[in-house]
């Protein structure tokens, strides 16, 4: 058993129930063995009054409670037809509470789909949501603007891309989460919060059969409230209940494929996370802010882990983790000339870099040293335009590094991807290749195993020369790649897929997957992770710019359709339209949804401020009363760890952050394989979440006799899974169309025209039939064309065998044939032969050995293999158990079924 493990969600199906003054929210953990109750007062018009009694209910004491409440509130005793407690809503968890101009509102999770798997911990991603008023009618205060605050609070979608987990801190990376679980026992037991009476309570322990110190700590962190969105909305009542009702959601992009290697599963998952600070859309939100927050900031981690062995503690589980933001300078952009490219302006002079140390300052607490910094802006221009941010750029982290330790100075890559890509003589990804190689040598990578013994009997030259921390348990990453181009889209997304390739090929290899840390193109492996990648880049391009991806990296192989190009004008149309006109309405719902503006009486509406400037500088509204230094920019405890984060250093300080309990080994709380399995509950395969996601095996490699299976080898074009001749059917046919799971639909208006350009480089999407989606491939077909689908859903034989049957066999085919039966013609004459040898006495015989280890063993018998004492009694037991003989259960046994009475039913 685990000695620590992250402490599970009690609260995960919730109902709310309704009586004319108040709400009763009863929350309950997944096997429904533990309940909580959450009452809501409805009579004040204009406060949020919640109450939370901390006490954890069994089902009997919650049926109890709930009817004890509808008969006290039926309006006349005994009248049965009249309820007094009605059952409003059912949902998986609560997004927050909000109000503007009139009361409270709570915001409930209503729809939810699985998305992710790490290590047993369920990631899910927010279908749909629902806003309920608080208020009875007979108290509610009307105001005329209330409804337009509503629609613009709505307009942030939250079935698009909102992503939570009940288990697994997904603000936090996974070199963090699985850090804190290795902390030293006495470390555990030292920062232990005590439990109340109620909650720590045993109804065996004065049987002598409580676990004592074989326990589990449960641990859970804090979230990083830079990457929680809904952290404004749960503030009011974070205080007031139970940590297991706050449910804090991320931004951005999940997505997760199986790699399967023989047969051997390994899951591939790409996590975005978008910054909730300084967050908007593209030309209006821009560069930073006064705070070092930068626009379109988003931390995006490729975890790999071998998923045929769960466990945190026992599995191999390895990440990587990169960053991409807007230039961390005060700059911005006029869009109000109404020109595709508005000129870029530098807003305030900032000599002494005071926002870019900001923004580096946060960057070294949270990843440590180096930070490298590729910037693939444009160097070389007619007119001065994108290189305005380039030399700023410079400078600043020219000045900078002056103060910082030589060794951990802020390294500075520049390189202009424009230029490189329009140019015939230079091919782009092998640039890239070798700056990612480069640059993840440097950082490394974390991995929680130790290496391999065959990595020390035969060393890889790049394995040695790989950075970070190195550890008897395993690597840590230290340091960060951080990308930016202007836009943060596309050549931002090639660029990290490049580096994101490299790591994941030093990943597989820490694993013991490949016996080489490298991986070429064209491979199912590659395809697979560049399908990942292409749908991160379209989901983020959607989220800031308004579009899709233009530039991906069949652009950049330079392999894309001459069909793509009258599909990028479409998209640069579609781009061009909504960041001209809605993206102000967006920005303006962003702000309300994140808080950055409350409404109040006797204030400006949001619509009617002419800037959100004030909103988001704070400095501008107050005068601060003390400075950083220009010099000694950082944080002093910052450097004196470096080149570990600070985050992840074991301090006073981070210790606080943390909360331990001790529980029981069999308790639901922390018991992951009991979350996972479901083990109270039927289970359809057919519904299983590891059989639906994207496949390998499945999707990528060809189906054809003869082609080697494994995903690292290199595939032909004709040979890929998409392009089989027997797979190809008519569109009005047969559309193979996988949905994807982590961006929603576009709108309407947007599914014709979905991106634009960024630079003047070529074009790339992917057809319609084979769009790089995330779920079961759904078959659609023609009501009229349903008996011709059928015939042609079969592959000719030639496909599958190689021959085809209908043919007389050649010549050669013959002679073969022939003496193969000559051979069987001699080799029964030659079994005749032996058989008069043995009824002869030969004593220079020698007499051969079998070397089966049955006596007989032929085609025709084998002799049954003898069973061990140990099978025969417990095949005893198993009979003597059918026919009601049951033998005395260890006490092993007695403790578990006793701690599931007391779960199931105390």
């Amino acid at each position: 058993m685990p000695t620590a493990a992250p402490i599970i969600s009690s609260v995960q199906k919730l109902v709310l129930y309704e009586t004319r003054a108040r709400y009763f929210l009863v929350g309950s953990n997944h096997a429904e063995t533990k309940y909580r109750v959450l009452k809501i007062d409805r009579t004040e018009p204009k406060d949020l009054v919640v109450i939370d009694d901390k006490h954890v209910y069994t089902q009997q004491e919650v049926k109890e409670l709930l009817g004890r409440l509808d008969l006290g509130n039926r309006t006349k005793m005994g009248q049965k037809g009249t309820s007094g407690l009605s059952r409003a809503v059912s949902a998986f968890g609560v997004v927050g509470f909000v109000h503007f101009l009139e009361g409270y509102y709570i915001v409930l999770i209503t729809k939810r789909r699985k998305m992710a798997d790490i290590g047993g911990h369920a990631v899910y991603k927010i279908e749909d949501t629902t806003m309920i008023y608080i208020p009875n009618d007979s108290v509610r205060v009307t105001h005329p603007d209330e409804a337009r605050y509503v629609r613009m609070f709505q307009n942030v979608d939250l079935s698009s891309n909102f992503y939570f987990s009940y288990s697994y801190d997904l603000t936090h990376s996974l070199q963090y989460n699985l850090s804190i679980l290795r902390m030293p026992i006495d470390l555990l037991k030292k920062e232990t919060t005590p439990q109340s009476r109620q909650e720590s309570f045993d109804i065996f322990e004065d049987e002598g059969l409580s676990q004592g110190g074989s326990g589990v700590f449960g641990i859970r962190s804090e979230p990083y409230m830079k990457y929680v969105w809904n952290g404004e909305l749960l503030e009011i009542v974070k205080n007031a209940v139970h940590y297991d009702w706050l449910l804090y959601i991320i931004h951005g992009f999940c997505g997760q494929s199986k790699l399967l290697i023989y047969g051997h599963p390994v899951y591939v998952t790409l996590m975005a996370r978008r910054s909730s600070r300084f967050a908007g859309t593209r030309f209006l939100k821009r560069g930073a802010n006064c705070e070092g927050d930068v626009a379109n900031e988003v931390e995006t981690e490729q975890i790999v882990y071998d998923a045929s062995v769960m466990s945190f503690t026992a599995g191999s589980y390895s990440s990587y983790v990169q960053v991409r933001g807007s230039v961390p300078l005060y700059w911005s952009q006029d869009i109000s000339t109404m020109i595709p490219k508005p000129p870029i302006t530098l807003d305030q002079a900032d000599p002494f870099a005071h926002v870019a140390a900001l923004h580096f300052d946060q960057m070294l607490q949270r990843f440590g040293s180096p930070i490298i910094i590729l910037n693939l802006v444009k160097e070389r221009e007619k007119r001065k335009h994108e290189r305005i941010l380039s030399e700023e750029l410079v400078s600043a982290v020219t000045y900078l590094n002056q103060f910082l330790p030589p060794e951990h100075c802020i390294e500075y890559i520049a390189w202009d991807m424009a230029k490189f890509t329009k140019s015939k003589l230079c091919n782009v990804l092998d640039r890239l290749n070798v700056i990612a190689d480069s640059v993840v040598k440097k950082t490394g990578f974390f991995v929680n195993r130790p290496d391999f013994y065959c990595s020390t009997l035969r060393p890889d030259e790049k394995w040695n020369q790989l950075g970070g921390v190195v550890l008897s348990t395993g690597h840590l990453q230290t340091g960060v790649l951080r990308t930016n181009c202007v836009d943060c889209l596309d050549r931002t997304n090639t660029a990290q897929f490049m580096v994101g390739k490299c790591a994941l090929a030093y990943q597989l290899y820490s694993l013991g997957l490949i016996d080489k840390p490298n991986l070429q193109f064209d491979t199912d492996a590659v395809r697979l992770f560049e399908e990942l990648y292409e749908d991160h880049g379209d989901t983020l391009s959607l989220q800031y710019g308004g579009s899709q991806l233009v530039h991906r990296v069949k652009t950049y192989r330079k392999i894309a359709p001459w069909t793509q190009h009258s599909k990028d004008i479409m998209q640069t149309l579609s781009r061009y339209y909504s960041n001209a006109f809605s993206d102000a309405d967006r920005q303006d719902s962003i702000n309300l949804f994140l808080k950055v503006f409350q409404p109040a009486e006797g204030k400006p509406h949001l619509w009617e401020l002419p800037t959100d400037f004030y909103l988001h500088h704070t400095n501008t509204m107050k005068l601060l009363q003390t400075k950083r230094s220009y010099t000694f920019w950082w944080t002093p405890e910052v450097l004196d760890h470096l080149p570990l984060p600070y985050d992840e250093v074991p301090c006073a300080e981070n210790r606080r952050k943390l909360t331990i309990k001790k529980f029981n080994k069999y308790d639901e709380e922390t018991d992951i394989h009991y979350e996972f399995f479901r083990p109270y509950e039927l289970s359809s395969l057919d519904d299983t979440f590891c059989l639906a996601m994207t496949n390998s095996a499945r999707d990528f490699t060809p189906k054809n006799v003869g082609i080697d299976p494994s995903p690292f080898t290199v595939r032909k074009p004709d040979e890929t899974e998409k392009s089989v001749p027997g797979n190809k059917t008519n569109k009005d046919e047969t559309v193979l169309q996988r949905k994807t799971a982590a961006s929603a639909p576009p709108p309407p208006s947007e599914e014709a025209v979905s991106s634009s350009s960024e630079d003047d480089s070529g074009t790339d999407k992917e057809d319609e039939g084979a769009v790089s989606q995330r779920s079961t491939p759904v078959k659609m077909t023609e009501t009229g064309d349903g008996t011709k689908t059928n015939e042609n859903s079969f592959q000719p034989i030639k496909d599958i065998y190689g021959i085809n049957l209908s043919d007389p066999p050649s010549e050669d085919d013959l002679q073969v044939y022939t003496r193969f039966v000559q051979l069987g013609h001699s080799q029964q004459k030659q079994e005749k032969n032996i058989q008069q040898l043995r009824s002869v006495n030969l004593e220079n015989v020698i007499n051969v050995m079998h070397i089966s280890s049955f006596s007989q063993d032929s085609i025709y018998e084998v002799q049954p293999p003898k069973v061990d004492k140990k099978s025969i009694e417990i095949f005893t037991a198993h009979i003597q158990a059918g026919n009601g003989h049951m033998q005395p259960m260890a006490k092993e046994d007695v403790l578990m079924y006793r701690e599931y009475i007391r779960n199931r039913y105390m």
